[in-house]
């Protein structure tokens, strides 16, 4: 399973989006550190999900690293994140 394949399954799981959006934007970084070769490296996920109604912009961030899990955050260079309710 590839890295973008093994995080949407993660967040749908953990946050039952209504909206979910993991775009692989490691082209755009080659030549710069980070990048590997055949990319997911640097990631940018839109969620939109109830599950983050009333907590802070750090707790969604938190909740979704958490939801992650280390191994993959520890896999990937870069993730940007844009959480909604």
């Amino acid at each position: 399973m590839s890295r973008t394949e093994l995080m949407e399954t993660r967040l749908r799981e953990a946050f039952e989006p209504r909206e979910l959006v993991v775009r692989d934007d490691s082209e755009a970084h080659r030549g710069h550190a980070g990048f590997q070769e055949g990319g997911e490296s640097h990631f940018h996920v839109v969620i939109r999900s109830e599950a983050f109604k009333g907590q802070s912009r750090i707790a969604r961030h938190r909740a979704v690293h958490q939801a992650l899990g280390a191994d993959l955050v520890g896999a990937i260079h870069a993730l940007s994140l844009d959480l909604g309710e």
